[in-house]
């Protein structure tokens, strides 16, 4: 069905990252291209001088290892770290790379969320590809 699928990974209690890459999986197209990926939003300034000397770089290769180990039964599957905005960065970049589907997650949200996480509310309602929302 699909060439290129990209799964935006949170590693949330409430998301459901396993459903979504069995959602991939069973969308992928022989020789589909799947990209697992987390975006980590950016340390507000006045946090910065907090946080201990190293940690970010040693956070994303532990995020890359989990996204890794994740699609580690896709063939063609490839982990992706981000920085920015969640759901701009998602948008963003599934425009840039080609990709023809987003499989994301969504948390069980209350009404201010219209049904939605707003991550996914958001990729959702601005997406030019076709977006599988799981729960």
């Amino acid at each position: 069905m699909y060439k290129h699928i990209l799964v935006p990974v949170s590693f949330d209690d409430d998301r459901n990252a396993d459903m979504s890459v069995a959602v991939a999986r069973r969308l992928a197209d022989p020789g589909c291209r799947v990209t697992l990926m987390h975006v980590m939003e950016q340390v507000p300034s006045y946090v910065i001088n907090y946080v201990p000397k190293g940690f970010h770089d040693e956070a994303r290769k532990a995020i890359v290892q989990s996204l890794e180990t994740m699609g580690a039964d896709l063939p063609n599957a490839e982990g992706r770290v981000i920085e920015g905005h969640a759901g701009r960065s998602i948008l963003e970049w599934a425009g840039d790379n080609g990709v023809d589907c987003i499989v994301i997650a969504s948390h069980r949200p209350g009404m201010q969320d219209y049904f939605l996480g707003s991550t996914a509310s958001q990729v959702v309602r601005h997406a030019r590809c076709a977006v599988h929302v799981v729960r």
